[in-house]
């Protein structure tokens, strides 16, 4: 059975993850936020162990790989949150909770659980966006987070090498999910969920790079709807 520690398990991609990890009988440890998070996540995930930690909050993630026992197979970064707005009217806690949220809190996070994932020859996977590849105008602050990101898994990567732990980056396009319809919101656009991927593929991407054999590793996939559209 493996061990999989995962951060976003109570919505979008995150949640269709944790499922189809569940249902394959693998061990689960999940993130939750606070006391409400929790309870829900227990309630959907009996058998998981369930950690409170704030990743808007990096410092509450301080001693978190204490709480764990023995090897972990994949450190699963997906939780993530957006703002967007030109730079000109960015609020100082938009871009703080988006580079707490997004980048610093999975860098200390990795560092927590780093000697179990040694132990495991495991893997790190961040689940990033097209936004971690090209910045558009009101995507300043997310983007910079999710660049961000991006130079974290190749750092990580080059590190941890010899260490035998692989590092993964997923580049999904806009994904039909709770936080691409507040985006469509903020956008001021209609929301069509039939126009994005589902989380099912990106999920699908996700196990693929997870199963893996030893001897192979993908350390960057960019998953993108057939027909492209404007902004994806």
């Amino acid at each position: 059975m493996k061990t999989h520690v995962l951060t976003g398990a109570t919505s979008g991609i995150g949640a269709v993850l944790a499922r189809s990890l569940a249902e394959r009988g693998d061990r689960l440890v999940l993130l939750a936020r606070n006391d409400t998070s929790s309870a829900a996540l227990a309630a959907d995930f009996p058998q998981a162990q369930v950690l409170l930690a704030d990743l808007a909050d990096p410092g509450t993630l301080n001693g978190l790989g204490r709480q764990v026992d023995g090897p972990v197979d994949s450190l699963l970064h997906v939780a993530g949150v957006v703002e967007l707005g030109p730079v000109s009217r960015l609020r100082l806690h938009e871009w703080e909770e988006q580079l707490a949220v997004n980048l610093t809190s999975p860098a200390v996070l990795t560092r927590e659980f780093l000697p179990h994932l040694r132990a495991g020859r495991g893997l790190v996977m961040f689940v990033n966006s097209s936004a971690g590849l090209t910045a558009n105008a009101d995507w300043s602050a997310y983007a910079a987070s999710k660049f961000g990101l991006r130079a974290l898994a190749d750092a990580l990567r080059a590190e941890e090498m010899e260490a035998g732990v692989r590092v993964t980056t997923i580049y999904p396009s806009r994904t039909a999910t709770p936080m691409q319809e507040k985006v469509h919101a903020q956008e001021g656009s209609t929301y069509d969920s039939s126009r994005w991927i589902t989380p099912e593929t990106v999920v699908s991407t996700a196990l693929h790079v997870l199963d893996l054999p030893p001897d192979a590793t993908i350390p960057d996939v960019t998953v993108r709807p057939v027909v492209p559209r404007p902004g994806t």
